[in-house]
């Protein structure tokens, strides 16, 4: 199914607005395996006729991991140059499907003269299910065990624990919960800006650690809601050498395949 993601920009010169834009992040940018996620996200809010854009080249980096990484000065400059163009485009609305990106547009970016109203992808497809105009039907997933790893920025840092379960509630799979979930969840071991270097010396790997308590449950998909989370816990089933038999997919893919998009 082809179709053509317009940018703001091309909104901008046809003097119309989107109802969202969608923030893509670094990692659904340029990351080969987070790329199928921000295709299948597109692929479901395109089925239902969400108009939609996204900044394109004007889109840089959120920021996050400078800050998080203790860099404040980067920070603030790449914010800086986000918010300009946000507020040139008048953007009200931003869906994102990285939590964060999520976390930072809407806990960092208001301090710096950004007011967004932002989502995370789960939730903006919570509430367009609630609003009837997201159906979702679970075939392809009826009785399948899958076991949701909670993102750090979207369940403590956000306290959103309802929307990605709601959402893998409707495929009619088996939701089993790993002991360390929700506000108890243990984090995957990419966050403040880990993703990006070689852990420490120790015994254990953080992602090792979360993989084999979600292995526990032998669950045929290990649910992530982030592309750091889905990085680390792929690499963890790999490790085990289950990739066969496990597979790990963003919400968003369990969706779409269940829509057969």
């Amino acid at each position: 199914m082809e179709f053509n993601i317009k940018t703001m920009a091309e909104y901008a010169a046809e003097g119309k607005a989107p109802e969202v834009l969608f923030w893509v992040g670094c990692a659904g940018s340029f990351d080969d395996r987070a790329k199928k996620i921000t295709k299948a996200f597109c692929k479901i809010l395109n089925k239902i006729g969400v108009e939609f854009a996204v900044l394109g080249q004007e889109e840089s980096c959120t920021g996050d991991p400078a800050k998080r990484a203790g860099n404040e000065f980067v920070f603030q400059m790449m914010a800086l140059t986000n918010i300009e163009v946000l507020n040139a485009y008048e953007v009200k609305k931003i869906v994102t499907a990285c939590p964060h990106c999520f976390n930072t547009l809407k806990n960092e970016y208001p301090s710096l003269g950004g007011h967004f109203d932002v989502v995370h992808h789960t939730q903006f497809l919570k509430t367009l299910m609630e609003e009837g105009r997201l159906k979702i039907e679970g075939g392809a997933f009826k009785g399948k065990k899958i076991t949701f790893h909670d993102p750090c920025y979207l369940g403590r840092a956000n306290d959103e624990y309802e929307a990605p379960r709601m959402l893998l509630e409707k495929l009619d799979a088996e939701l089993v919960e790993m002991k360390r979930c929700k506000t108890n969840g243990l984090c995957c071991g990419a966050g403040g800006a880990q993703m990006f270097k070689e852990p420490e010396k120790g015994k254990k790997d953080i992602n090792i650690e979360r993989t084999e308590e979600a292995l526990s449950f032998e669950p045929k998909v290990i649910a992530t809601g982030c592309p750091f989370c889905n990085t680390m816990m792929t690499d963890g089933v790999k490790h085990f050498n289950k990739n066969t038999e496990v597979a790990v997919k963003d919400i968003v893919e369990l969706l779409a395949e269940a829509e057969d998009l």
